[in-house]
């Protein structure tokens, strides 16, 4: 959470200095979904996330230089600095691709689940996403073939009560997307997405239920972002009570909490972990820019 949290800080920096210049979309605040979701997997597992999945990236194991190089569009980036902040790889570490669509990469978990499964694989995949993606059709599309077909998938809410600039309320009549799947039998579990701990032991019966052909479960993680919906700024863009909520949930901060229940002082951590931040965007600022004509090798054409 720790790494997350300060990556996304210098990402912050490089975005209002100008340095970054692909859209942003931060996670600060969120990052024991993230942490505590990708604890309970293995490491061939899969994980599926959108337009803010810099965190689920790092918890997955994605590189940190990889990360830094992609929002700057250098070659050594995750996607060779042509995808940018909303299109992360790293493949060999179980994350495919992340897709900026909202709810683009819900059915793409699907397929690879059903994959898992027809190969007789102990595969688990995740797919995260916003409270915003629910009133998408292909979600509840999804959530039906996945019941019918008991597929090893855990549908994962990080519902920071807010869909861009709209607050739950003024697009739902019941706060009840813990509920999301029950219409097509899956169990759903609303859990403190700021408490690592309780989402790594939800997500582990959820992962332990799928890897053992009991089917998909959906976990919806209440939150809350720090951050503009895109952008470094802190998110009183969207009116008065966002501004005043923003207050109320920094004292939630999922970090701080962690902190208090460790016995071990964090500061030796810190510190590994600014230096591993120094050195990873020393090397991405140093990488070579894409050679333009490079575009035209990854164009399908008939």
């Amino acid at each position: 959470m720790l790494l997350i949290r300060r990556a996304e800080e210098a990402i912050a920096h490089m975005v209002e200095s100008g340095e970054a210049r692909c859209p942003c979309h931060l996670s600060i605040g969120q990052e024991a979904i993230a942490a505590g979701v990708c604890a309970a997997l293995d490491a061939s597992d899969t994980i599926w996330g959108g337009h803010r999945s810099h965190g689920h990236y790092l918890a997955k194991g994605g590189s940190l230089e990889g990360l830094f190089a992609e929002v700057l569009g250098r070659t050594t980036g995750c996607a060779g600095g042509r995808g940018g902040s909303m299109h992360l790889s790293a493949i060999e570490h179980g994350v495919p691709g992340t897709v900026p669509i909202v709810a683009g990469t819900i059915p793409l978990a699907a397929g690879a689940a059903l994959a898992y499964k027809m190969r007789s694989e102990r595969r688990v995949a995740v797919a995260f996403f916003g409270d915003g993606a629910l009133e998408e059709g292909s979600v509840h599309e999804t959530l039906n073939l996945a019941a019918l077909y008991r597929l090893p998938m855990v549908f994962v809410c990080e519902n920071n009560l807010y869909a861009s600039h709209l607050h739950w309320s003024e697009r739902r009549l019941k706060d009840n997307l813990d509920q999301a799947g029950a219409f097509h039998s899956i169990p759903g579990t609303r859990v403190d997405g700021n408490d690592v701990e309780g989402v790594y032991d939800a997500a582990r019966l959820a992962v332990m239920r799928a890897r053992t052909g009991a089917g998909p479960s959906f976990l919806e993680c209440r939150t809350f972002r720090w951050r503009g919906h895109v952008g470094a700024s802190s998110d009183e863009d969207v009116g008065v009570r966002r501004g005043g909520e923003l207050a109320e949930w920094l004292l939630r901060d999922p970090l701080a909490r962690t902190e208090e229940r460790l016995t071990s002082d964090l500061g030796h951590h810190r510190a590994a972990i600014d230096e591993e931040i120094r050195l990873a965007l020393e090397s991405a600022r140093t990488a070579p820019e894409p050679d333009p004509q490079r575009l035209w090798s990854f164009v399908c054409a008939s």
